[in-house]
């Protein structure tokens, strides 16, 4: 199904319910990159560690893994007479050798994951707090449904004061850039604590 159809049935079935048993379904919608890119220090922190992980970690597993396969290939060339005559060693140790050419041969999609791993691993703990205040605000805010902000249709502009990226951000008391916060006050016609964030701070997104 379209992301578009998605976003018009959901809204629907929100207009059919109100007109027919008088409930209030309130979509919100949220970007949980936006918040966490808006913590202090993130990004340089995941530069310098996956840096020194790809440099460091990543480098001595490459460096140990084409040893590891010279050494084999080297044994299995000059045993390749004797290993002929005993079919399962033979079978064993090509094994061995094709398992570690495999990885060298398709080291950088290897790196490549276990560099996504490694962020993951560094996300998780801001992930964690990011979803523990988005569960907060959707409980206060009495939100029905809360939406992908990348699944929402560039047809439809929601009000921003249903941009949970922002409340969210305003829970846990990151900085926003000025423009987001004068924007959402106006919608909301409340105040908040939330200090503006310098020019460079990425704003989170609107949908």
């Amino acid at each position: 199904m379209k992301k578009g159809f998605l976003i018009a049935a959901i809204l629907l079935v929100a207009v059919s319910l109100t007109n027919t048993a008088s409930a209030q379904i309130k979509i919100g919608y949220f970007d949980d990159q936006s918040v966490i890119s808006l913590f202090p220090g993130i990004q340089e922190k995941l530069d310098s560690v996956l840096r020194s992980y790809a440099q460091d970690t990543l480098q001595d597993e490459y460096n140990y893994t084409l040893k590891d396969y010279q050494v084999k290939d080297s044994i299995f060339k000059k045993d390749s007479a004797d290993l002929s005559k005993r079919p399962k060693a033979l079978e064993m140790a090509t094994t061995d050798l094709n398992k570690l050419k495999y990885k060298l041969i398709n080291w950088q999609q290897y790196q490549q994951q276990a560099m996504q791993q490694k962020e993951e691993g560094l996300l998780l703990p801001y992930r964690q707090k990011v979803a523990a205040a988005l569960s907060e605000v959707v409980a206060e805010n009495k939100y029905s449904l809360v939406l992908k902000a990348e699944s929402l249709s560039p047809y439809a502009q929601p009000s921003i004061a249903d941009n949970l990226t922002i409340r969210v951000a305003m829970k846990l008391k990151l900085n926003l850039p000025k423009e987001v916060v004068e924007a959402f006050k106006a919608a909301t016609g409340g105040g908040t604590t939330a200090a503006p964030a310098a020019a460079k701070a990425a704003p989170a997104k609107k949908g």
